[in-house]
């Protein structure tokens, strides 16, 4: 262990020059405007090849929506001792686009260093875990050293956008890949603490509402029906969901369900016309114990109840669904080996946590495997500027390392 992590110290250079590379090559899916992953993929392929991996497999999902016709997913495994049991380090390929370049300080594809920042898109979300996952395996293999168990590295694509052609569809269509007995670590959420080991997530849909009443003059509103009224009143009885669904756990922050409107779509465009039709939304986060058909029906019928109050029409769509997978137990091994393997490496108090939702463990959760969702973060993901830590990067490969040495 003291040989390895004394190599893994060395390797700062080695990070910058890999998230170099990495962000230099961005891997959009179509529905944010790119081609897919394909390039980065191509590049990681390469890289592992050079490690000296033997075991590399590619499952590619079809995609006609991107010129090569697929989206790429890799699996590379180096054997342990127990060749029957994988600790398995899942990473995303894809980013995000960088959105207004006027709020970037250098190009969002260069990556720029200052001290132990490295600066870029892509540098935490989520190539920071995937760069720890390479530096673990690069150690091992330069100093020859087996682990207790295979090392495995999974790095799917298109997580961004729902994973259907990433790690949910290595789940449905190549579950072969995976033993009973295997472990998942998921370095794509955490604090800077690195004490946060997530094994729950809420349910989570988003909700599309639509009220139809009539446009008019607003000289003379008895001529239509003014739509702002009746979504003013459904939004502030969406706030009162909270109370009807109270169930608790100090597992979750915040530990209850929560109801947010957030965006509003464009009505009308001058201010003398009242609006026939009016359309906002919410993001729902439900504690694991609710049906999300429940309270989808409690919303319908507020909407009901609404419609009948103003002379309106009311429809409530849910753009995006996901009810809760089964919480990864907080003594399961994978959540033990995490957490003791992170007081080690960074001497603090792991806890196991729930969060709102979200992360590719789900997917894992749903067919019995035991994953946990853990790695150093700052929280940047998504924004201008991205930036991750050098020194943060190398630290999650140690916690990874102590996990494949530890008997």
């Amino acid at each position: 262990m003291d040989a390895l992590f004394s190599e893994l110290d060395r390797q700062t250079e080695a990070v910058v020059e890999l998230q170099t590379k990495l962000s230099a090559i961005p891997a959009l899916g179509p529905r944010n405007g790119g081609e897919g992953e394909k390039a980065k993929a191509d590049f990681l392929l390469d890289h592992l090849k050079s490690m000296g991996i033997e075991d590399i497999r590619e499952y590619n999902a079809p995609d006609s929506d991107v010129p090569c016709g697929y989206r790429p997913n890799i699996a590379a495994v180096i054997p342990g001792r127990n060749t029957e049991k994988t600790l398995w380090v899942i990473s995303h390929i894809d980013v995000v686009p960088p959105g207004d370049l006027g709020l970037w300080n250098s190009d969002p594809y260069v990556v720029r260093r200052d001290g132990d920042t490295l600066i870029g898109r892509g540098v935490e979300d989520n190539q920071q875990g995937m760069v720890s996952s390479l530096l673990t395996a690069q150690a091992l293999l330069d100093l020859k050293i087996t682990p207790e168990m295979n090392y495995g590295l999974i790095l799917v694509s298109d997580e961004e956008t729902g994973s259907g052609f990433g790690l949910d569809y290595i789940v449905r269509e190549h579950e072969d890949l995976f033993r009973e007995h295997d472990l998942f670590l998921v370095p794509d959420s955490g604090e800077p603490a690195s004490e946060m080991v997530e094994v729950a997530e809420k349910s989570m849909f988003w909700l599309k509402v639509t009220v139809i009443g009539k446009q008019c003059h607003a000289s003379t509103p008895a001529q239509g029906i003014n739509t702002m009224f009746p979504s003013a009143e459904f939004i502030l009885r969406i706030k009162g969901l909270e109370t009807l669904y109270p169930a608790e756990d100090a597992l979750f922050n915040p530990p209850r369900s929560t109801f947010q409107p957030t965006m509003r779509e464009a009505n009308v465009a001058n201010v003398n016309t009242l609006p026939g039709r009016d359309v906002f939304y919410v993001d729902c986060r439900v504690m694991p114990e609710y049906e999300l058909d429940d309270v989808l029906g409690t919303i319908k019928g507020m909407g009901t109840e609404i419609a009948a109050k103003y002379g309106v029409t009311v429809e409530c769509e849910p753009v995006m669904w996901e009810q809760a997978a089964p919480a990864t137990p907080a003594d399961s091994e994978i959540a033990v080996r995490t957490m003791a393997s992170v007081r080690r490496v960074y001497n603090n108090n792991p806890r196991t946590v729930g969060v709102g939702g979200g992360t590719v463990a789900a997917f894992l959760r749903r067919k019995g495997y035991n994953a946990v969702v853990w790695s150093t973060l700052y929280h940047n993901a998504h924004q201008p500027n991205e930036w991750s830590s050098i020194k943060s990067t190398i630290g999650d490969a140690k916690v990874i390392a102590d996990m494949l040495l530890t008997k």
